[in-house]
């Protein structure tokens, strides 16, 4: 008993020597390349591990030498279901704290959208927003200040996400009203934009399924609908 014991401990004790080895080596093919690791997990695939960079999902081989880039599919289903971005919707729904959301009575569906108040087909979703509740979609909103985070927008979505009334405050920079700036608050949208550039979010709107697809552009309420059950959601 007490063999098998040692023996039990020793391959545990090899095994995880052999897991830091291959994250250590992915570290440092990664440094080659001017890249760093918020995460390494195993991915769906035998052999090569998810990494999540500041840039977004990346696949690497667990000894450091080959580099995948691009959406990992399951299709083993009805529908194409993405997996890569299963990472993401983790830390996106740790955000849902800081979101403006916008639930639907009877809800049956969640989108969250990366959005711009400066953006015209934002403006057009939002103008939307009830329809979209009334089809059972909850609407959830992060900003994406698509000039970068040292633009005038930015620091208007910061002061809106920042609000006593966010929603009410959304509302009327939608409808073109100026947004009262805001000087301390505990929400940083630039937590919310990295997100949205891990997402590869390039323009706005951008709207995530609850799988971490993500659909850009602007899609009328029906057309969602129609979109989030072929997708299954």
């Amino acid at each position: 008993m007490k063999k098998i014991a040692l023996c039990l401990s020793l391959l545990l004790t090899a095994f995880a020597s052999n897991t830091f080895a291959d994250d250590s080596q992915i570290n440092k093919s990664l440094s080659k390349i001017g890249l760093k690791a918020e995460s390494i997990t195993p991915s769906q695939i035998s052999g090569l591990s998810a990494v999540l960079t500041e840039h977004g999902i990346i696949y690497m081989s667990d000894d450091g030498k080959y580099l995948l880039q691009g959406a990992l599919f399951d299709i083993s289903g009805k529908a194409l279901k993405n997996v890569s971005n299963q990472i993401l919707v983790k830390k996106l729904d740790a955000l849902k704290g800081s979101m403006i959301i916008y639930k639907a009575p009877k809800e049956k569906h969640i989108v969250t959208v990366f959005t711009d108040i400066t953006c015209g087909y934002c403006r057009k979703l939002h103008e939307n927003v009830q329809e979209y509740n009334d089809l059972g979609i909850t609407v959830r909103y992060l900003a994406f200040p698509r000039h970068g985070l040292q633009h005038q927008s930015a620091k208007d979505m910061q002061s809106i996400w920042c609000s006593a009334t966010p929603n009410k405050s959304l509302n009327l920079a939608f409808k073109g009203e100026k947004v009262s700036p805001i000087k301390e608050c505990k929400i940083d949208i630039a937590k919310q934009y990295q997100l949205g550039l891990q997402f590869g979010v390039q323009g706005t709107p951008a709207i995530v399924l609850e799988d971490g697809t993500v659909l850009g552009g602007y899609l009328p309420p029906a057309d969602l609908l129609t979109m989030l059950e072929k997708h299954g959601e």
